[in-house]
């Protein structure tokens, strides 16, 4: 799990192999084999040992810390922000949604209950009960979590968007 760790948030779920997977352990790939059915169970394992503390920090600990719906959002955003910069698995799975559609087409139904219970979810229901209560836009739950999630990942990219100074300098130019 250790090396699987370090392998998803350095490489990404496609070109960790397997064999990249088992040797810090030691074992064969049979070996793996006793414990996961494929990387993608390995990944999903990890993301659901991260998520419930990630939920605690993010959705118990800043969205629901309060009843101010404003104040909620903003400590939603900067309690995901914090773990952005600390978890590099969450940052993984934050900034390569593809992996996560990989692991997801992989779940049994079972496996994918597991995972309802999840900080995404979760903020779905909140903006959707807020939305209810005329607290937030009247539109679709799902646009309002994808302008957060965007706002989110606006500082993992900062350094594409180019230096404003050098950008006007240039446009004027």
């Amino acid at each position: 799990m250790k090396s699987g760790y370090e392998l998803f948030t350095t490489h990404g779920l496609r070109k960790a192999s397997l064999d990249e997977l088992v040797a810090p352990a030691g074992i064969a790939k049979s070996s793996f084999y006793q414990f996961f059915d494929s990387k993608e169970e390995l990944y999903l394992q990890l993301m659901l040992r991260e998520t419930g503390s990630i939920k605690t920090r993010v959705i118990d600990r800043a969205l629901l810390a309060t009843d101010d719906t404003r104040e909620a959002l903003r400590r939603f955003l900067r309690a995901t922000l914090d773990e952005l910069a600390t978890n590099p698995l969450w940052r993984r799975l934050m900034t390569h949604p593809e992996e996560m559609q990989a692991v997801a087409r992989k779940l049994d139904p079972e496996r994918a209950a597991a995972i309802v219970d999840n900080p995404a979810t979760a903020l779905v229901e909140y903006v959707t009960e807020k939305k209810a209560q005329g607290e937030l836009v009247d539109v679709d739950p799902a646009v309002v979590v994808g302008v957060l999630q965007t706002v989110l990942l606006a500082p993992r990219n900062a350094e594409h968007l180019g230096d404003p100074a050098t950008t006007r300098r240039s446009s004027t130019s």
